[in-house]
């Protein structure tokens, strides 16, 4: 008897095993089922653009890996131009850019775009005078003039006028721009067409733009470092790589005539001065508010309207409303500005055009 019952036992665990194969075998030749492995759950998304928001997205995309260890975003700091160019050519699942698509360039996805305002910053100019120990003030006319390379020694008359009792040295002003095609380029240049006809009919505005007497480097890192060791250099930034490396800033004469300094206040002035319409995409070349720092900007995240993986659309639109909800809470310890409550709703609006 003990032998038939374990010969019983060992037929009843054969019949389970073989059952439990062909169940598997079916499950992998029939379509309604799928297996999913740990491996394969995991997502990575792959983005590129901008260096005017990294930090602040690579800090989103590192807390929300810790959170979701099985979603890895990888996010290259090229600049806007390339990452419009890697976006319409389908080399990642987003893109970033300072510089809002324009209608041309979305024709050329023929998946749709939606664009979605992030965050919002500075640009500011940072500038190299070791012996200056206060803040300078920049007229209009002083900037504009420093980047048509008109204004050449720190002294000159227009820089002399904005700061009485500042003894300012005989050095020589080297201007640092972008080399690569820059969101922050578009946004300062836009902004230098908008309060100076000179500007507007020479250089002009753009990503890639023609500065006289200038020195370039690349991403707003670059352009950092290059003032950072450039006795008598001046450069625009955005304000957190200036932040973050003690760099001193000009205060700027905005529309008012005011001098501001850029911080979080004057920025929240700037933005309330424009409405986003419809399609998410505004400019605030020359904010009015009489406390507006005059250089502030949206970004945006560069997004197909269909994705043919539905996994990575379901991961990325998590992480986008992660930057929406808990991410706008470290925006300032960084140097951005939140998005206003009605931005955020607009955006969360837009992610149901994507499918």
């Amino acid at each position: 008897m003990r032998i038939v019952r374990n010969r019983s036992v060992y037929s009843l665990v054969l019949a389970l095993v073989v059952g439990v194969a062909i169940w598997n075998s079916r499950l992998a030749t029939d379509s309604r089922f799928v297996v999913v492995t740990d491996a394969e759950a995991a997502v990575t998304l792959q983005g590129t653009g901008a260096t005017f928001p990294a930090p602040l997205y690579q800090r989103w995309f590192t807390e929300y890996n810790k959170a979701h260890p099985d979603v890895q975003i990888n996010y290259q700091a090229l600049g806007s131009g390339a990452g419009i160019k890697q976006f319409q050519q389908h080399l990642v699942d987003f893109g970033a850019s300072d510089a809002a698509m324009t209608d041309e360039e979305m024709a050329a996805v023929s998946e749709g775009v939606v664009l979605l305002p992030m965050t919002a910053g500075a640009v500011v100019l940072g500038y190299n005078l070791p012996d200056i120990s206060q803040p300078l003030k920049l007229s209009r006319d002083a900037y504009v003039g420093i980047f048509l390379g008109k204004i050449t020694q720190w002294n000159d008359p227009a820089i002399a006028k904005a700061n009485p009792g500042v003894t300012l040295p005989d050095t020589k002003i080297q201007p640092v721009v972008r080399s690569d095609g820059s969101g922050t380029t578009f946004v300062f240049t836009s902004h230098l067409s908008a309060i100076s006809n000179s500007w507007k009919s020479g250089p002009g505005a753009g990503k890639s733009v023609n500065f006289p007497s200038a020195v370039a480097g690349k991403g707003n890192p670059g352009v950092a470092a290059l003032i950072k060791e450039t006795p008598g250099a001046i450069g625009y930034v955005e304000y957190g790589y200036a932040m973050q490396t003690h760099m001193p800033m000009a205060l700027l004469q905005n529309k008012s005539g005011n001098y501001v300094k850029p911080d979080l206040q004057a920025g929240k002035a700037a933005l309330a001065s424009v409405q986003l319409p419809a399609n998410l995409r505004g400019w605030i070349t020359d904010p009015q508010a009489a406390d507006a720092y005059p250089i502030v900007t949206y970004t945006w995240l560069l997004c197909y309207k269909k994705y043919q993986d539905h996994q990575k659309w379901a991961t990325l639109k998590s992480v986008i409303q992660y930057g929406l909800d808990q991410g706008q809470g470290v925006s300032a310890e960084l140097g951005y500005i939140p998005l206003p409550p009605s931005v955020v709703d607009a955006d969360k609006k837009a992610l149901e055009q994507i499918s």
